[in-house]
């Protein structure tokens, strides 16, 4: 048999022969996987007297062994606020746990300059389970804190961009809302809106304005969806509503014109729509009552809070959205508001809020029974009280409100002011 120079062919010998460079990678010995680690070592006594040191530690800090073995403490290469940190919560800590790992610290280099590390440290004990020493791992972090840094410089930039997008956002609402509403003698008038998010422009309008022969109109309404595109609307809506009760101002009129104009600007792929209750206010006789002649589309029905405490919804329902269909269903409905009646007219935002108990929308229901406990109020105190129930609502509210009250005032000599 041909022994090819001693070596006995076959698979055996071949797969020595491949695996021979491998098995000499893996002859390295123990000092130098030691000293030239991929990460830092160092030893030191009870005291932190640094009594041993790899090369590769000595290399990222620019120092020679003699600089530190048995001439410095593990403290001394710590930063002023490291060192403080060391003495307060590492040190103790370890001589407790016996163990202490993932801890970031700064290092100083013999040039002055600073090594962002992540130190583990263990206690080695002797047989007798006494300490005798203290093995200090040392990892470079220097990639991880510019990862750091830069994440927080990109949260800093996010953080003002999205202040930068609040600001923006609120004084775009603003401008969708009436600066102030009209002064109605005879009437008593309060409106509150109510944001949900600072993050996002809401589509919820309402307005209190003169017309001619001594009569108002009043709308209050809500956009379907939220942002840019619902700002849009949201202005077509107010603006139109005014400028179609100038021209007619029969409710029913006023909300047929707005629903030609959203069918009109918004068609195809990217329909708009919204629910509107628009109102009509004129004085009635010389008591100081008002009538007022609603027309509703799709929109939450109005509350009537009497002077004698009864309270209902009033009858609007059917109403169709507004701007959905060429030709919407309006519902009217009037009524007269006397000394001490108040109406009150809101978005959906109120009843479809999350309580804070039962985490369920606070309802229909829920609303008539406040409104009850309310009654008989003021415009004022009417809406105060709204504002109050949504806040307590807190995080439950996730769309915007907007509350329009009005409110006819008792005489002054009333007794049950």
């Amino acid at each position: 048999m041909d022994t090819q120079g001693g070596r006995v062919p076959g698979r055996g010998g071949v797969r020595a022969d491949r695996d021979a460079p491998f098995s000499a990678l893996l002859e390295d010995s123990v000092e130098d996987l030691y000293e030239n680690a991929p990460c830092g070592y160092l030893s030191t006594l009870l005291d932190g007297q640094i009594a041993k040191v790899n090369t590769t530690l000595l290399n990222w800090l620019g120092y020679q062994r003699d600089d530190l073995v048995g001439r410095r403490r593990f403290s001394d290469l710590l930063t002023v606020g490291g060192r403080l940190y060391h003495e307060t919560h590492f040190a103790p800590l370890l001589r407790m746990q016996g163990e202490v790992s993932g801890i970031a610290l700064e290092l100083k280099c013999a040039d002055g300059n600073r090594l962002p590390v992540l130190v583990t440290s263990t206690v080695k004990t002797d047989v007798d389970g006494q300490p005798v020493l203290i093995r200090t791992t040392v990892f470079d972090a220097r990639d991880r804190r510019a990862y750091e840094t830069e994440l927080l410089r990109a949260r800093q930039e996010s953080e003002r961009e999205r202040e930068r997008l609040q600001r923006l956002n609120a004084t775009l609402q603003k401008t969708l809302l009436p600066p102030t509403l009209a002064d109605v003698p005879g009437l008593e008038v309060a409106a509150d809106y109510h944001i949900a998010s600072t993050d996002e422009v809401g589509g919820d309008f309402y307005d209190l304005f003169p017309l001619g022969a001594g009569s108002w109109g009043l709308f209050l309404g809500d956009v379907c969806g939220k942002g840019a595109a619902a700002a849009a609307v949201t202005s077509l809506a107010r603006y139109t509503l005014r400028a179609a009760a100038v021209y007619d101002p029969d409710p029913v009129a006023v909300l047929r014109n707005l629903n030609t104009v959203l069918n009109y600007e918004y068609q195809g792929s990217d329909p708009r729509f919204c629910t509107v209750i628009f109102g009509l206010l004129t004085p009635d006789g010389d008591g100081g009552d008002f009538l007022v002649t609603l027309a509703s589309g799709g929109h939450p029905p109005a509350l009537m809070m009497r002077a004698d405490g009864s309270t209902a919804y009033l009858p609007t329902p059917g109403g169709q959205l507004v701007g959905a269909l060429t030709d919407a269903y309006t519902v009217t409905t009037t009524v007269r508001l006397a000394p001490g009646d108040t109406l009150l007219l809101y978005t959906d935002g109120l009843t479809e809020a999350h309580t804070a108990l039962a985490g369920d929308r606070y309802g229909d229901e829920a609303l008539l029974d406040f409104a009850r406990d309310l009654a008989p109020t003021t415009a004022a105190t009417a809406v105060d009280a709204i504002r109050a129930l949504l806040d307590s609502f807190g995080t439950g509210v996730d769309d915007d409100t907007a509350v329009l009250a009005i409110n006819v005032p008792r005489p002054a000599e009333d007794p049950q002011l």
